[in-house]
């Protein structure tokens, strides 16, 4: 397939619209939890969030997915990035909220794991579409991102 092939596929592809929450604690920790088993990327560390359904706002969307996924229900979510992603399982669009308050207690309620994180981050492997709003994040607090390290 040549390159103009491969784009126009791409091009072609239905997105797949996903919420994603970037939970940061008071201290400035980022909430990253595990893809569940059975998944792609099965155990790459990742953004909470899932689809969003027909109907639903961004917003609607995450509130439903972090109670699903992680049992605690969110305040307010701020829009505030979008993202294309190109996997090979799926056209991702990611809408980016960040969340700052929440209540109740994380469950793992898919066999995941969590870990809240500092940067730069110590838990590898990380998805690929969350490197974009990593480098976000390092650059609003002076840090440097490297995205090599990540992906080991």
């Amino acid at each position: 397939m040549t390159d103009s092939n491969t784009s126009a596929a791409a091009v072609a592809r239905k997105h797949t619209e996903v919420a994603v929450g970037v939970l940061v604690r008071a201290d400035g920790a980022l909430l990253l939890s595990t893809r569940p088993p059975g998944k792609p990327y099965e155990g790459y560390w990742e953004f909470p969030g899932g689809k969003i359904e027909a109907g639903e706002t961004v917003e609607q969307a995450l509130r439903r997915e972090l109670i699903e996924e992680l049992g605690v229900t969110i305040d307010q979510a701020e829009a505030w990035k979008v993202t294309e992603h190109d996997y090979p399982h799926a056209l991702v669009r990611l809408h980016w909220c960040k969340v700052h308050a929440w209540q109740g207690q994380f469950e793992m309620r898919e066999g995941q794991q969590m870990a809240w994180q500092q940067l730069p981050l110590t838990v590898r492997p990380v998805l690929p579409g969350a490197f974009p709003v990593l480098q976000w994040l390092a650059e609003e607090r002076g840090q440097v991102f490297d995205s090599e390290m990540l992906s080991n």
